[in-house]
C-alpha cells in the first residue's frame, strides 16, 4: 500500500512534502550542493551587468573616454564642472544605459512570466498583444497628428500597448476563460488585426510608413535627459512589484490548477495579475526603445536554462539576462557602422539566435523537458484512435447520420470508394470558386453587367469584353487563385503533420527564408520593385534545410526545430527591416506593400509556372492523403498498416515547404490562409479524410475574396491582399479557437 505525504505550508511561506515534478520541469538537488552553482551563476551575471553597465558609460559621441566619465561618475578633479562631460556623461549616455537595463530587465521578467503562466517555453512578449498595439498607437500618433517627436511616440506607444493588453484580459476572460490557451489565441487574434490595420495606414501614407520604418527597428538613440524614463520609471516599478508578488503563486500554478488551489491560490487571479505585470512592463519597454520582442524569449529561456524550476530565481535570472543583452546590443549598435547606430533589433537578433540555437542544440535540452516523451506521445494517441469514431459521430449535424458516409463508384473492374461529405463539399467549393472569380472580375468592371462578366471569363460575348477581362483582370485573379490554393495545401499538410491546427509553414522559417530571397533578387530586378518568382521557393527550401540541419535533421522531435525555426526566423525578419530602411522612400514603400502580400503586377507570368507546381503536387499530396489519415494515429499504429511514417513525414514536409515558397513567389508572406483554409475545410469536409482538396479551393476562394475586398473597399486607394487577410483572419482566429464549440478543444 502506497502511503502519499500532505504537502503542508510551513511558516516562513515554504511548502514541504514530497517532490511533486511539474511536466517538463527539471529537478533542481536541493542543500548547498545544489544553491552552490546557482550562487556562482547570479555572481557572474551581475558582475557581466556591472562591466557592460561601465562599458556603455565609457564609449559613445563626444570624445570622452572611461576616465572621463569615471571622474564625472565619482565626482573627482572637479569632473562635475565641466559642462560638455555633463552633456555626454549626465544627458546622454547615463540616461541610455539605465534605460537600457530597466527595458531589457522588463522584457527579460515579462518573457519569463508568460513562458511560465502558458507553460511553453517559446511564449514571448509580443504574445499579449502589446507590441502590435504599440505600433498602431505609434502609427495612429503620426498620422492622426502628425506626432514626430520621440516624446509623441513614446506617449502612443504606451497607450496603444495598454490597450491591446485589457483587451486581450477582457476578451480572454469571456465565458469563464482565463485558460493559458485562451490568452494566447487572444493575444495572437489582436495582434493580427491591429497589424492589419497598421498596415492599412502605412500603405497609404508615406510620411508615416517613413516614420514607421525606423521606429520599428529599435533604438536608444532617442534618449536624451531623464524624461521619458522618469514618466515610465512608476509603470516598470508596478510591473516588477507585481511579478515578485505572484512569483509564489506562480510556482503554485506549474503543478496545476487543481494542487494550486489545493494550496489556497486562485489560479485566474493569478493569471490576470500575470498579464497584467507583463502588459505594464512590454508596453513601457516598447514605448522607450521599440518593439524588441525576440528579447523576452531569450531571457527567459537561457534563465530556466540556468536555473531550473525555481520561480523567483528564474524571474531574476530573466530581468539580469535581459538588461545584460539589451546593454551590450546597444553597446554594438555604437560601434559596429560608426559614425552612424545599427538597429538594436538587428543586433539583439545576432546575440539571441546563436545563443539559444546552442541553447537547444546542448544535453541538456532534455533535462529541461523540451522533448516529446514518446510514451506520453503514444499514450495520447491512443486515446485519440479509440475515441475517433465518437468524436466523428459528435461532429457530423444529425441530417448525415442517416446518409451513407461513403459512395462506391464503379467503372468496369475498377471501384473507387469516396467519402460523401468530402465529394459534395468539394463539388459546392468549386462552384464557390467560380462565383468568386466572376465577382472579382464583376468588381472590378461593374458596369459590364454580371451577365457579360460571366460570359467574358469563360471567353463568350463581345470581343472587346473578352479583351478586357482575360487580359487585363483574370491574369491577376488567377495568379490569386495559385497561390491561394497552394497555400491552403501547404497550411493542411504542415497541420496535418504536426497534429496542430495553429501550425503553418512558417513555424520553419519558410515565410522569412522565401521574403529575404525575393528581397534579395530585387538587387538585380531591372524594375527593382519586384524579385524574380522562382526565388521565393528557392528562399523556402534554403531556410527549412538551414533549420532543419542546425536543429539536428527532420527527424528531430519537440521544440528544437522551433527553436530554432523563431531564432532564425527573427534574424531574418530584422535584415529584412534592414533592408527596407535602407532603401529610398519610393522603393521601400512599393517592397513594403509586397511583404505585406499583394497581387498588385502579378499576372500569368507567375501563375503558370505556380499551376504547373500543383499539378504535380497536389496529386502527390492526394496519393498520400490515405497514409496521412493513418499517420493522425501513432506511429506505431501506423507502422503495423505498413506505412513508414518518417518517409511519409519528410516527403509531405517538402511538398508543402514548394507549396508555400511558389505562394510566397507570387504575392508575398500573406497571412492567416495558411492557418484558415484547413480548418475551414475541415469544419466542412468532415473529419474521416484529411481534407488536401477542400483546403486547396477555400485557399483560392479567400485570396479572391480578400483581394476583390481590398479593391473596391477605399476609393481610388488599394489594399494588399494579405493586409485584408489579417485583418479578418483575427476575428475568425477567436470564432474559431474561442467559441462555445471549440473552449474544450482549445
Amino acid at each position: 500500500m502506497t502511503v502519499h505525504q500532505p504537502i503542508t505550508r510551513q511558516p516562513d511561506g515554504t511548502y514541504e512534502g514530497p517532490a511533486v515534478e511539474a511536466p517538463g520541469a527539471e529537478v533542481a538537488p536541493i542543500g548547498p550542493g545544489g544553491r552552490h552553482p546557482l550562487l556562482v551563476r547570479s555572481i557572474v551575471l551581475i558582475a557581466t551587468v556591472i562591466v557592460l553597465t561601465g562599458v556603455s558609460l565609457s564609449i559613445g559621441a563626444g570624445e570622452v573616454g572611461p576616465s572621463d566619465a569615471f571622474d564625472y561618475l565619482f565626482g573627482r578633479n572637479g569632473a562635475r564642472d565641466d559642462a560638455h562631460l555633463r552633456l555626454v556623461v549626465h544627458d546622454l549616455r547615463l540616461p541610455r544605459t539605465l534605460t537600457a537595463l530597466l527595458a531589457g530587465a522588463a522584457l527579460g521578467t515579462a518573457g519569463c512570466l508568460l513562458q511560465t503562466v502558458t507553460r511553453n517555453p517559446l511564449a514571448e512578449t509580443g504574445l499579449l498583444g502589446v507590441n502590435a498595439g504599440a505600433s498602431l498607437g505609434v502609427v495612429l500618433g503620426i498620422t492622426l497628428l502628425g506626432v514626430q517627436t520621440g516624446f509623441g511616440y513614446l506617449v502612443w506607444a504606451f497607450a496603444g500597448a495598454a490597450v491591446a493588453g485589457g483587451l486581450v484580459l477582457l476578451i480572454s476572460g469571456q465565458r469563464g476563460g482565463g485558460s493559458p490557451m485562451r490568452l494566447v489565441l487572444a493575444g495572437a487574434a489582436l495582434s493580427a488585426t491591429f497589424g492589419g490595420i497598421t498596415n492599412v495606414l502605412i500603405v497609404n501614407s508615406a510620411e508615416a510608413y517613413d516614420s514607421f520604418r525606423f521606429w520599428v527597428l529599435g533604438s536608444l538613440a532617442g534618449i536624451q535627459g531623464f524624461e521619458s524614463l522618469g514618466s515610465l520609471a512608476p509603470v516598470l516599478a508596478v510591473g516588477f512589484v507585481l511579478a515578485l508578488f505572484v512569483s509564489r503563486p506562480l510556482s503554485a500554478l506549474v503543478l496545476g490548477d487543481d494542487l494550486a488551489r489545493g494550496l489556497g491560490h486562485r489560479p485566474s487571479t493569478t493569471r490576470v495579475l500575470v498579464a497584467l505585470s507583463v502588459t505594464l512592463l512590454t508596453a513601457s519597454a516598447v514605448a522607450l526603445v521599440g518593439p524588441i520582442s525576440f528579447l523576452g524569449l531569450l531571457a527567459g529561456f537561457l534563465a530556466r536554462t540556468l536555473v531550473g524550476p525555481r520561480i523567483v530565481a528564474q524571474i531574476l535570472f530573466a530581468a539580469l539576462i535581459g538588461a545584460a543583452v539589451l546593454t551590450a546590443a546597444d553597446i554594438a549598435a555604437r560601434v559596429v557602422s560608426r559614425p552612424f547606430e545599427a538597429p538594436v533589433s538587428v543586433i539583439v537578433a545576432l546575440i539571441g539566435a546563436p545563443l539559444l540555437i546552442g541553447v537547444v542544440r546542448s544535453q541538456r535540452l532534455g533535462a529541461m523537458g523540451l522533448t516529446d516523451d514518446p510514451a506520453t506521445a503514444e499514450s495520447a494517441a491512443r486515446t485519440d484512435h479509440v475515441s475517433l469514431a465518437r468524436r466523428i459521430s459528435a461532429r457530423l449535424p444529425r441530417r448525415w447520420h442517416d446518409r451513407p458516409e461513403h459512395v462506391v463508384v464503379r467503372r468496369g473492374g475498377l471501384s473507387l470508394l469516396l467519402p460523401t461529405r468530402s465529394v459534395l463539399t468539394t463539388i459546392v467549393l468549386g462552384g464557390a470558386l467560380v462565383a468568386a472569380v466572376v465577382l472579382s472580375v464583376y468588381a472590378g468592371q461593374s458596369e459590364m453587367g454580371l451577365a457579360r462578366t460571366f460570359r467574358a471569363v469563360f471567353g463568350t460575348g463581345d470581343h472587346f469584353d473578352v479583351l478586357l477581362v482575360q487580359d487585363f483582370r483574370l491574369g491577376r485573379i488567377i495568379a490569386g487563385v495559385a497561390a491561394g490554393a497552394a497555400l491552403g495545401v501547404a497550411g493542411c499538410l504542415t497541420q496535418t503533420l504536426a497534429r496542430n491546427r495553429l501550425a503553418t509553414p512558417e513555424l520553419l522559417g519558410v515565410n522569412d527564408g522565401a521574403t529575404a530571397a525575393v528581397l534579395l533578387s530585387v538587387t538585380f530586378s531591372a524594375s527593382g520593385t519586384f524579385g524574380a518568382w522562382w526565388s521565393g521557393p528557392i528562399g523556402a527550401v534554403v531556410a527549412v534545410l538551414v533549420v532543419t540541419t542546425v536543429a539536428g535533421g527532420l527527424g528531430q522531435r519537440g521544440y528544437r526545430v522551433l527553436v530554432v525555426g523563431l531564432a532564425l526566423s527573427a534574424l531574418a525578419s530584422a535584415i529584412t527591416q534592414v533592408v527596407l530602411s535602407r532603401r529610398s522612400l519610393n522603393s521601400s514603400s512599393a517592397l513594403y506593400v509586397w511583404t505585406s502580400g499583394s497581387l498588385n503586377g502579378r499576372g500569368y507570368d507567375v501563375a503558370v509556372p505556380v499551376l504547373i507546381g500543383l499539378a504535380v503536387l497536389v496529386p502527390l499530396a492526394l496519393v498520400l492523403g490515405r497514409r496521412l489519415d493513418v499517420l493522425r494515429f501513432d506511429d506505431s499504429t501506423a507502422s503495423s498498416l505498413g506505412v513508414d511514417p518518417a518517409r511519409i513525414r519528410m516527403v509531405c514536409l517538402i511538398a508543402a515547404v514548394c507549396l508555400a515558397g511558389l505562394a510566397v513567389g507570387i504575392c508575398g508572406p500573406v497571412g492567416f490562409i495558411a492557418l484558415a483554409a484547413p480548418v475551414i475545410a475541415g469544419r466542412l469536409a468532415g473529419p474521416l479524410r484529411v481534407p488536401i482538396l477542400a483546403s486547396m479551393l477555400v485557399g483560392a476562394i479567400l485570396i479572391v475574396l480578400a483581394d476583390t475586398l481590398g479593391r473596391i473597399a477605399l476609393d481610388g486607394t488599394e489594399i494588399p491582399v494579405g493586409v485584408v487577410s489579417t485583418v479578418l483572419g483575427g476575428p475568425f482566429l477567436l470564432w474559431v479557437l474561442l467559441g462555445r464549440s471549440s473552449a474544450t478543444r482549445a
